[in-house]
């Protein structure tokens, strides 16, 4: 159960979190310092903390949908949790370097998101390989005593 609510949880995290980026008035225009991206639709800073754009919308939005689909069944959503802990930890390394913090000019990565995107790959890890599952015991047979 603590695996199945926990991908819930995360999913509508990432669902709300893709969808209100898109809303211009949540967020800020870059800073000058900021990154040169390819894809400039819907960039901005989230709450003034977050690196967004459209590509980073539409990928949280995906994340989270496919995690809500997947948390009513144990098994799929402990393996959505393995299969997370790798994407964002990667995520989470690209994020600390320069050279790829916005994905070649795609999505930025960079700032705060590093840092989310950190701690989703340390809880993904935990309720996917950690976390107890319950398991499901058979009750013994019944034999009629006569």
């Amino acid at each position: 159960m603590q695996t199945r609510l926990f991908t819930l949880v995360l999913g509508l995290f990432y669902l709300v979190i893709g969808i209100i980026s898109f809303i211009p008035a949540l967020y800020t225009h870059p800073p000058a310092s900021a990154p040169h991206l390819t894809v400039t639709a819907s960039y901005g800073y989230l709450f003034g903390i977050f690196p967004v754009n459209a590509v980073a919308d539409i990928f949280n939005i995906v994340i989270g949908l496919v995690a809500v689909a997947v948390s009513s069944r144990m098994e799929a959503a402990a393996a959505y949790c393995r299969a997370l802990f790798p994407l964002f930890g990667i995520l989470a390394v690209m994020g600390f370097m320069p050279q790829t913090n916005t994905v070649w000019g795609l999505a930025p990565i960079l700032d705060g998101d590093t840092w989310v995107h950190a701690v989703t790959a340390i809880l993904a890890a935990y309720f996917g390989f950690v976390a107890p599952a319950p398991s499901y015991v058979a009750p013994a047979p019944q034999h009629a005593h006569s």
